[in-house]
């Protein structure tokens, strides 16, 4: 039976993809950078979630520069079952 314990960092975190896990992983940042004598596990745990929340923030940057803003657009916001064709 495998060991149900955690395993050892490997210095590689996951990919970031919503705002709950930027979240998350802000708070482990903020946690090992307060630790000062940190291994060098914990070291490049430290970097990969840095590089993680870069690409994460780069991400929302370029998927907000493709769609209006809110002051563009001022008519009635439709959902997209609005224009298919009527079954009548």
């Amino acid at each position: 039976m495998p060991g149900k314990g955690r395993n050892k960092a490997n210095g590689s975190a996951r990919p970031i993809r919503t705002q709950r896990d930027y979240m998350g992983a802000s708070a482990v940042v903020k946690r090992l950078s307060a630790k000062k004598p940190r291994d060098a596990a914990a070291e490049a745990r430290l970097k990969s979630l840095l590089r993680e929340l870069d690409r994460f923030d780069d991400d929302q940057e370029d998927f907000g520069a493709d769609l209006p803003g809110d002051d563009e657009y001022k008519g009635p916001r439709r959902r997209w079952s609005d224009d298919g064709p009527d079954f009548d």
